[in-house]
Parts: structure tokens; sequence; C-alpha cells
């Protein structure tokens, strides 16, 4: 214990010294490096404590509604701008902490008069600072928000809501750039995983697969680029039934339709209020009352614009567990509706069952020579004549059937009889009305 007081007082008038020599630039220096250190390690903590909340945790916060927990959720709510703040926050600081040590450093050499070799000096200074920043304000700091993120998580709320205020046109600069590279990246998957899919068709046609694989094959690489309303039953073919229809004539409409879901509209088909599911009648088939309220069995109705991708719809069916939705155009009108099998079908083919009644729509006479029905979907007429889609993208407009694409070419109702030229294509209205186009005569001039 002598040993140790006596080494104490040796030291002590140098370090007395050493305090007195310190000019006041070198006191605040040090100072102000130990506080963006602490304010470093606040941040940087916080990242990991933010990002580490668990769906419990934030559920508390949620129930909690206090104002910092309201502000805590704001920030979760907005991750990509949070992490911004965040990294803009840290790196400011980091840059001031090696700004100050490398004055602070150049203050003590000259003080002392150390004269040091400028890359030996600067090597030092690097590698200290680093390794102080990475361990008081990197590693430290995070290993603790990993232990306690909620704690972390509420003290960092209150700075990083005033960070992201002061920083918000350089966050709002990262948001944005990034956004644009996620799009990029999107589209450039999006175009791998097609080509992947497409060049498992060629191998499939080398390999003379069946005709059942190569159509399931060109539905998988077509299924992400299909409308709702290239698929849709449009409303003229959609059996329906009004809100007021007594029970009786309810039940002859179900008969002759043969479908287990209908659609109830009140005054006009453009005001559809739910969905008749033909099971929920079983229990009340003996009612003899005509006056049977069958309306107290309607179940809700979904709704999708025309512009519904198919493969969305499809993860939206089976979240909400239901077959049948009710597809709208922009003014809000009913254009037809579209179930799970019309989206399947896409894929697989054609699924009928014992219920189904076969429906002519074409009539191949050779490989040149069809005769179809006007209301075919475009999207069937591709596939039955192995024309590709994207041959009409520049005239069909909102076409979706064969007769709404000779509309947009011609821009007017054609005449019985009249012939209608389209690239290697003629067709010969075949039917027509004062009001639309029933059947055509196709001809494709196919390359010999």
């Amino acid at each position: 214990m002598e040993g140790s007081s006596d080494l104490f007082l040796f030291c002590l008038p140098g370090l007395i010294s050493f305090i007195h020599g310190l000019s006041p630039g070198i006191f605040i220096g040090f100072v102000l490096i130990l506080l963006l250190l602490l304010f470093s390690a606040m941040v940087s903590g916080s990242e990991v404590a933010f990002f580490s909340l668990k769906a419990r945790q934030v559920d508390a916060l949620r129930k909690k509604g206090t104002l910092n927990s309201k502000r805590l959720i704001a920030l979760l709510e907005r991750p990509k701008r949070l992490l911004a703040t965040i990294l803009i926050a840290n790196n400011f600081l980091n840059i001031a902490i090696i700004i100050l040590s490398a004055f602070v450093s150049r203050q003590l050499f000259d003080l002392f008069d150390v004269s040091l070799h400028p890359v030996l000096g600067f090597i030092l200074q690097v590698i200290v600072i680093t390794f102080i920043i990475l361990l008081f304000a990197e590693v430290l700091p995070k290993i603790y928000a990993a232990q306690y993120p909620m704690r972390f998580a509420g003290f960092m709320t209150a700075p990083l809501v005033f960070c992201r205020k002061l920083f918000y046109p350089f966050s709002s600069l990262l948001v944005k750039s990034t956004s644009f590279i996620d799009k990029k990246m999107a589209k450039k998957n999006q175009k791998i995983s097609m080509e992947e899919l497409s060049h498992a068709l060629e191998i499939a046609s080398d390999e003379k697969t069946s005709e059942d694989d190569k159509k399931i094959l060109e539905g998988i690489v077509q299924f992400s680029s299909i409308y709702a309303r290239e698929i849709m039953r449009p409303r003229l073919d959609v059996v329906a039934v009004e809100l007021s229809v007594p029970f009786n004539e309810l039940l002859k409409t179900i008969a002759a339709a043969g479908y287990s879901r209908i659609p109830v509209y009140k005054d006009n088909f453009d005001n559809v209020t739910g969905i008749l599911y033909i099971k929920d009648l079983l229990p009340f088939l003996d009612k003899k009352n005509k006056n049977f309220e069958w309306q107290k069995l309607i179940r809700n109705c979904f709704f999708v614009p025309e512009s519904k991708k198919i493969s969305e719809l499809l993860k939206e069916f089976q979240e909400k567990k239901i077959h049948l939705a009710v597809v709208v155009d922009e003014y809000g009108g009913t254009s037809g509706i579209i179930t799970l099998e019309d989206i399947i079908e896409e894929i697989v083919g054609e699924i009928t069952d014992e219920f189904d009644v076969e429906e002519t729509i074409f009539s191949k006479i050779d490989d040149s020579n069809y005769v179809f029905e006007g209301k075919t979907l475009l999207n069937d007429f591709c596939k039955i004549t192995g024309i590709k889609y994207e041959n009409f993208d520049d005239v069909k407009g909102d076409a979706d059937t064969l007769a709404g694409l000779i509309l947009e070419i011609k821009k007017e109702l054609p005449y019985h009889g009249e012939k209608i030229n389209f690239k290697n294509m003629e067709f010969l209205i075949d039917a027509v009305d004062r009001r639309r186009i029933k059947r055509i005569k196709v001809k494709i001039k196919r390359p010999s």
C-alpha cells in the first residue's frame, strides 16, 4: 500500500502539470469527443433496439397508449425512414468524432513537442479512433440494446423523433433513392423469373413432354401478367338475383343456373349488395311460404377493380377464404364476376364438373380457320389460336373480348359480312345485331 501511495505522489506533480498544460481548446475537444461518443452509442444501439422488437411487444405498446409509445409506433410504421434517420445521424456523429480527434491529437503533439512522421501519425490516429468508435459506439451499445430492446427503444424515441425532423431532407433523399433501386431490382428479379420459366418451357418442348404439361408451363409464365378483366365473366353472362325476388322464384333461378354462389343486387346489377351461398338455403328448402326472408342469408361481397392482377387476387382469395369476387370498373359499376376456378383454370386449363353445361365458344375448321363467339375472351382466343397476346397491345385498348377487339380496330360497329384485316389475321363478321358482334370467322395466315 505504501508503494502505491508513493507512486501516486510521485506521478501527481506530472499529472497536475499535464492538466495545467492543456489549452482550453484541447479540454473542450476532449469533452465534446466523449459526448459525441455517448450520442453515437445511443443512436447506434437504437438501430438494434427498434428492429429487434417482437410483434407481441409492439402490440403491448399499442395497448399502452402513452405519448411515448404512440411516437415509438409511428417510428416503426415507417421503417425505411427510421433506418435512414439512424444511419445519417450515426454517420454525422462519427465524422464529427474523427474530425475532433484529429484536432485534439495535433494539439497534443504540438504541446509536448512530439514530432511524428505524418504517415505514422495518421495510422496512430486511425487505429486508435477506429477502435474506440467500434468498441464504445458500436459493439457495446448494440449488445446492450439486444438484451433490453424495449427499454432502449423507449428511451431513444424522443431523440429519434427530433433527429427525424432535423435530418428529414437527407432521409427523404435516401428513402426515395432506395425505393427507386428496389423497384429496379424487383423488375429485374421478375424478368429473371420469367426467363427461367420460359427456359423450362423450352426444355419441356425439347423433351417432347405432353401437351397438358406444356399448357401448364405456359399458364405459369403468363400468370403474373393477367388482369381480372381479362378472365372475368362479363355482366351480360352473369346469373344474379334481385333482392326483392320471392323465395319460390329464387329457387327456380337457382335450379336453372346450377351455380353454388349467386350475386344479389338491389334495383340494378351495378348495386350488388352481397353473395348468396346456395348451401345456406339447404335447411330451408321445405319452406312453403313464398314470403320466407332468404335475404337474411346473404353474405358480404368482395369487390376488386378490373386492373387487379390475378396473381395478387389468388393470394387474397386464400387469405380471406372466399371463392368469388365482383369486378368493378373505374366508376364503381359492375363489370362482371371472377371466381377462384377462373384463376386456377389459367394454369391447369379448363375445369369441368357434372353440373357444367358445355358451352361452345369456337369451332376449328382447320389450322388456319376458326369460328368464334364474339364474347370469347381475348386471352382464350390467343390460347386457342396460338397467337401472342402482346400482338394486340397497341390496338386493344380496354377490350377484353374478341368482339371488343374488333370494335377497337374498326372504331364502329361493323356490318354483316364485313372483312377486317389486322396483321396476319382476317376477321369476317358472321353475325351481328344493332348492339353487338355475335359471331366472327377468323382466318390466320401462318408462315409456310
